[in-house]
């Protein structure tokens, strides 16, 4: 894969990223914190892995395929989490964790 197509990954890992950051302080601004708990792990779990992913991509890692293929897999999950709810924070989200995972299948094979 070029380094032209990794940089387009990077910026969908980034954006995902800021996604879940943002979802992650909103949810423990709601009301029911305890209700969003499940978001807010799955929050940091994907942006965790996505700024481990994108700094592994752009070193050039030999990892690249086993990484992408756990980041989507924590993508899935967090964006089908966030989908649960309705507030606009959380719908974002998921929005840019299901780009991120499609993202991610492309290094995967």
């Amino acid at each position: 894969m070029s380094h032209e197509q990794y940089q387009s990954i990077i910026l969908n890992l980034q954006e995902c990223v800021q996604a879940c950051n943002h979802c992650y302080d909103a949810c423990l601004q709601e009301d029911d914190v305890k209700m969003m708990r499940q978001c807010i792990r799955l929050d940091r779990e994907c942006a965790d892995i996505c700024v481990l992913l994108a700094q592994a991509l752009s070193r050039g890692t030999p990892f690249a395929g086993e990484l992408a293929s756990v980041c989507a897999k924590i993508c899935e999950a967090c964006g089908i989490e966030c989908k649960k709810h309705q507030h606009v924070h959380c719908q974002r989200c998921a929005e840019a964790c299901f780009k991120s995972a499609e993202a991610c299948k492309q290094l995967t094979g």
